[in-house]
């Protein structure tokens, strides 16, 4: 590969790479977006259907398993190399369980929140986000990534369901 044919390869990765990135950012903020609408709902509405006391504790342990699977998938997905790609490239960490581990930490992140104060627009509003961040921001991210990985990425799409 001559010098010219290099630089356009590492500026279309870098380019690539960008996308994804705003896709990710867009998604994040959609996430937040709907936990401020759902707590600005539940501060006007104030319905309260949870009243058990077990529920505390119950978001507790989801925030911090969120905040871990979180840790775990930035942490993971920083190692990737892309020289020698194969399905198992992608296959790392909590990746071989999950196409969007980041996603569902901002699910349950959110959900666990809900359940911990008892807040019903949290809970749905953490829900519709999951689904519109897997319809919507996840299938333009997994079209940049089969774009830019081809049939290694396609192969670990088809063996990680969700």
């Amino acid at each position: 590969m001559e010098k010219g044919e290099q630089k356009e390869k590492i500026l279309e990765i870098s380019q690539d790479k960008e996308k994804v990135h705003i896709v990710l950012a867009n998604s994040y903020s959609v996430f937040f977006l709907l936990f401020l609408v759902g707590v600005f709902l539940d501060l006007i509405f104030n319905i309260k259907i949870l009243n058990f006391s077990f529920m505390l504790p119950i978001g507790m342990v989801l925030i911090f398993l969120a905040t871990l699977l979180i840790l775990w998938a930035q942490k993971t997905s920083r190692n990737l190399k892309i020289e020698n790609l194969t399905k198992g490239t992608f296959c790392k960490g909590p990746y071989c369980f999950t196409r969007s581990p980041t996603h569902w930490g901002l699910f349950f992140l959110m959900f666990g929140f809900g359940i911990m104060i008892n807040a019903v627009f949290v809970i749905i509003f953490s829900i519709i986000s999951l689904i519109f961040g897997k319809f919507v921001f996840l299938k333009r991210e997994e079209t940049i990534l089969e774009k830019k990985y081809g049939t290694p990425y396609m192969e670990y799409r088809k063996s990680v369901k969700f």
